[in-house]
């Protein structure tokens, strides 16, 4: 191949040539953006009902259930999840990954709005939203010693939450507080005295508290606006409504029931360290880039700060995006580490500053030139395209090393350097074509397998596919050319560039006699090959599987459970146990918590992880260990999902569904969650579905009722009224509507037996106790009725064990529902489980296609079928050598690790393309197979030593990670470096071996008019 001989002869054009290259990079590395990860489409559509006073089988009946049906013929929806509980329906729609959310969204809406008239009449409409998956992306707490919550809630709707809710990036601006509302505590007693019932009440609030559109008067030239003052703005003015009138005789608001500004919710309270405060959430949408929304935010606080009242203070309590940063940091360390490493490693090898400086110039130039292709292609700097330049940085030299190794050998041989590049260049042209697309084909597939690897990873392997790319033209381009004017006569070359040169020749001495050992015992090394292969299968039985590793992140998030019989005062005492734990422990720093009877979750923030002698993982089980013994509530600490696209929650997270009633469904799930906990395997394993909530079932006597002219619509009015919490209409307060809702005063809830105080209006006018009409009866239910694909269900959640892992976890309670449940039951996921058992199933296709298209790259390249499986003989001894870290328990099977494998097809595939073309060039210069593939493996010993060394080597600082990402990194790169270790070694001594049965000396013509074997 003669091409290269134009950039040899014309250095202004090679120059010119690489400068382009250059200045595109340069000019996109300015446009490009930075992110955590790659761009990912993957939200959560929440369908939220409120039907106040409902019980929890009411809900699932007559409103939930309709909106599922209707919901899951929406185009994109993946799979859906629901809980009904006490007056409100949760409907989690989760968005198949990569769907575009907003046509989910329009077809989510269009489906719910059928179902419309399907809902009973006084449900609230339902409230649609859409968030990525994940929690809040910020926590900022706002405390005040002199505001209580409610009014600190209300300054932040109206001052802080406009400003948050509009920055460019932001999904939503939630607050956690408490707002304000006119609280009517009604006294039934004093109801009772004055003749006056529940429904009175409500009558006269409808009544008299009414919105005006009163419109507007016009004359000839003139039009003005009427005003009506028809509602009522303060709590004095509540007072005075009249609710009933006996001739002259008034009954007052004011006389049957305390009327006060509060708040429209009391069950619930937020806390930072331990002191009250009201939450800000930021979370992010579904597109957005969490580092540009972070950094938004911070701009605007100062100016947010400045005009809060004077005794509120604005902490930030939780910035997942430093954590982002951090891990960001450390990469880009890692990026300059790993650069000189490498260029150690080649001068050590080559021994000259004048030839090292050749490959040194394709480093920088293959990373900067990449940026263009991916600001083209519309990626962004991430950690994952970062991570691909880190393991780039010791390919994109191979390509230069092997052209400026060849250059040099001609050298020693006594040519001179222009004409050792010209012929050198052209030597090794075609193996550096056949090496970058084979690199290149190995990463193709992952852009079309779809997935969580594929939406993530695309971008990984593009950029890297991309980088050596880059550095193939670079080495037929600029290499050869500098080669020609750099490169020394052997008699000007340096003792130390000597020294090596005597080194290396002894050492391929050395090497030519063990492989000739080698060739002469052909049926020893081959029945080891086999037996290496047949161990294959046994190694990825033992190691153990997860979808990711958890990050050190320095924060933790805290979840508890309290019964269902239990009140906001119950969760209250023994969340504030949760702050003297964690005081107790120096790592962590300070805490945030959102406290409700059915909601209980926080986080707490630690040191810096430079600062801390113990990992995330160790404070964490010591906190785990601690949480177990509060009693009262179940607790449970788990850090940040590892990965986009896993919903936030337990990493182990196993449904258990069916059409069966609850009872059964919860003792299926009862004596697998005994059987998870005698395993030993779990930290620790709940379930989510539970008989512990107490409900009242209220029987009515309609016989009498009707007698007495008390209608069903009365009784379920008054104890509508009475208990429900329920808004009659709303009331304006400086430019602002907010709820009115009577209720009973708490010491006319507290027990079943105050429900005989209610009374009821007869057709008559008179007064009878609700006690006369209806039955109490106790009965306990379920805690919340779960849904998962429509089907009843309960949710096995936990951790694991370490060295157990997520795989371990999931086989084994797969296992044990097939021998527990009866038929019907079926088995679901959610959350990280689900996309570890989505991913699982990928990986083999993922190989299997990489395999084979380099094997098609590569018979392109040779004309042949048999020169391929020669060059990827090694592939599986070199996947052996990676599988052996696992076995042994130093890291995981996982997605990190995976790309890892398919890595080393290309990297080991290089080798095997080297000592296969030299080999090739030889037979066709007459030599014998033996001595062919002989002299071209140890002709190519010190390329390829060069070339392992500068990937192993390149690749340490990511062994050596420390900080958040460390775990990942350290996944892949000792994946990459156990693998290329052994596979060198297999490709040294084996693959000569494999060479030799396949190959046949019958030669043809090519079309350049020269013999060429003839293989297939």
């Amino acid at each position: 191949m003669r091409f290269t001989d134009v950039f040899i002869q014309r250095p202004v054009l090679s120059v010119v040539l690489s400068a382009f290259i250059l200045i595109a990079g340069l000019a996109s590395l300015g446009k490009i953006t930075l992110r955590e990860f790659p761009e990912l489409e993957r939200s959560i559509i929440s369908v939220t009902t409120v039907y106040p006073g409902a019980n929890s089988r009411t809900i699932q009946g007559f409103v939930t259930t309709p909106l599922q049906v209707n919901i899951a013929g929406a185009r994109g929806v993946e799979y859906i999840t629901s809980s009904s509980n006490p007056g409100v329906s949760s409907i989690q729609v989760h968005v198949r990954l990569g769907e575009n959310t907003s046509n989910v969204l329009t077809e989510v809406i269009a489906k719910v709005n059928e179902a419309r008239d399907e809902l009973p009449d006084d449900v609230q409409d339902p409230v649609i939203s859409t968030t990525g998956s994940g929690d809040a992306m910020m926590y900022l707490a706002f405390v005040s010693e002199q505001m209580t919550p409610f009014q600190v809630t209300d300054y932040l709707l109206r001052s802080v939450q406009p400003e948050l809710a509009t920055i460019e990036g932001v999904g939503k601006a939630g607050i956690f507080g408490r707002y304000l509302a006119m609280r009517i505590w009604l006294d039934p007693v004093r109801m009772a005295a004055l003749n006056v019932t529940s429904n009175d009440v409500n009558a006269a609030i409808r009544r008299d508290n009414v919105i005006s559109t009163a419109g507007a008067t016009e004359g000839e030239w003139i039009r003005v606006t009427v005003d009506a003052v028809t509602g009522m703005r303060t709590a004095k003015e509540f007072q005075s409504l009249v609710v009933r009138q006996d001739e002259d005789r008034q009954v007052r608001l004011g006389d049957v029931a305390e009327v006060e500004l509060a708040a429209e919710n009391n069950q619930s309270r937020q806390f930072t360290s331990g002191r009250d405060t009201v939450f800000m959430s930021i979370t992010t949408a579904p597109d957005a880039n969490p580092l540009s929304v972070s950094a938004a935010v911070h701009d605007i606080l100062p100016a947010i700060e400045a005009n809060l009242p004077a005794d509120m203070e604005l902490i930030m309590d939780w910035d997942s995006s430093v954590a982002i940063d951090d891990a960001l940091q450390e990469v880009s360390n890692t990026l300059l580490e790993a650069g000189i490493i490498v260029i150690l490693v080649i001068f050590l090898f080559l021994g000259s500053f004048r030839v090292v400086l050749i490959p040194l110039v394709a480093i920088p130039l293959s990373l900067i030139g990449v940026v263009f292709i991916m600001l083209s292609m519309g990626f962004s700097l991430n950690l994952l395209t970062l991570l691909a330049m880190v393991i780039a940085i010791g390919l994109v030299v191979d390509d230069a090393i092997v052209v400026v190794e060849n250059v040099h050998r001609h050298i020693e041989d006594g040519a001179t350097p222009m004409q050792a590049a010209i012929d050198g260049a052209r030597e090794v042209a075609l193996p550096v074509i056949a090496m970058t697309l084979t690199l290149a084909a190995v990463y193709a597939p992952i852009a079309f397998i779809g997935g969580l690897t594929g939406a993530l990873f695309s971008e990984f392997a593009l950029t890297l596919a991309g980088a050596v790319l880059v550095s193939g033209v670079v080495a037929l381009t600029l290499s050869p050319m500098m080669a020609s004017r750099f490169l020394q006569g052997h008699e000007e070359q340096g003792r130390f560039a000597d020294m090596l040169d005597n080194f290396f020749h002894r050492m391929n001495r050395g090497y030519q006699g063990m492989l000739t050992h080698c060739l002469n015992n052909r049926g020893a090394v081959l029945m080891f090959t086999a037996g290496i292969l047949l161990s294959l299968p046994a190694l990825f039985l033992v190691s153990q599987r997860e979808l990711a590793p958890e990050e050190d992140t320095s924060s933790l998030y805290v979840v508890g459970s309290a019964p269902s019989y239990a009140n906001l005062d119950y969760v209250n005492v023994f969340l504030d146990q949760v702050v003297d734990i964690w005081k107790e422990i120096p790592e962590i720093q300070g805490s945030w918590q959102v406290a409700e009877p059915d909601s209980n979750f926080g986080g707490l923030n630690m040191t810096s992880w430079k600062e801390r002698t113990r990992t995330q993982q160790e404070v964490q089980q010591e906190l785990q260990s601690k949480l177990g013994n509060i009693a009262g509530m179940e607790l449970f600490s788990f850090g940040n999902p590892p990965l986009p696209g896993s919903d936030s929650g337990l990493p182990l997270s196993f449904v258990v569904a069916s059409t069966a009633p609850y009872d059964e469904v919860e003792r299926v799930g009862e004596e697998l969650l005994n059987a998870a906990r005698q395993s030993g395997m779990f930290i620790f394993v709940s379930q989510s579905l539970d008989f512990n909530r107490p409900e009242i079932s209220v029987d009515i006597d309609r016989e009498l009722a009707s007698r007495l002219g008390i209608s069903m619509q009365d009784i379920a009015n008054t104890l509508a009224v009475m208990l429900g919490e329920a808004e009659v209409n709303r009331f304006t307060r400086e430019g602002r509507s907010y709820k009115v809702i009577p209720q009973a005063g708490r010491d006319f809830r507290l027990t079943q037996s105050e429900l005989e105080k209610y009374y009821l209006r007869t057709t008559g006018g008179d007064l009878v106790p609700l006690s006369s009409v209806i039955s109490l009866q106790t009965r306990v239910e379920p805690n919340t009725l779960s849904q998962y694909q429509q089907l009843n269900s309960t949710t096995i959640q936990g951790m694991m064990m370490p060295p157990n892992t997520l795989g371990d976890g999931l086989s084994f309670l797969e296992l044990q529902l097939a021998e527990i449940a009866p038929r019907g039951f079926r088995v679901g996921y959610t959350g990280a489980s689900r996309r570890y058992v989505q991913e699982s199933a990928t990986f083999p296709i993922l190989f299997g296609m990489s395999l084979l298209l380099i094997f098609l790259v590569l018979a392109a390249q040779f004309n042949s079928f048999r020169d391929p499986l020669v060059v990827l003989v090694a592939v599986p001894l070199s996947i052996f050598g990676a599988m052996l870290p696992m076995a042994m328990g130093l890291m995981t099977l996982n997605i990190y690790t995976q790309i890892g494998l398919l890595t080393l097809i290309g990297l080991i595939a290089k080798h095997g393309i080297l000592i296969v073309e030299f080999a090739n060039h030889l037979v066709l210069e007459g030599a014998d197979r033996r001595s062919a593939v002989l002299e071209a493996a140890t002709l190519r010993l010190r390329p390829i030593l060069m070339t392992t060394f500068a990937t192993v080597l390149g690749v340490l600082p990511l062994v050596l990670a420390a900080g958040p990402g460390a775990n990942a990194r350290f996944g892949i790169g000792l994946t990459i470096t156990a693998g290329m270790l052994i596979g060198t070694l297999f490709t040294l001594f084996v693959l000569p071996v494999f060479y030799l049965p396949f190959r046949n000396e019958a030669k043809t013509e090519n079309t350049a008019g020269e013999a060429v074997p003839q293989n297939s």
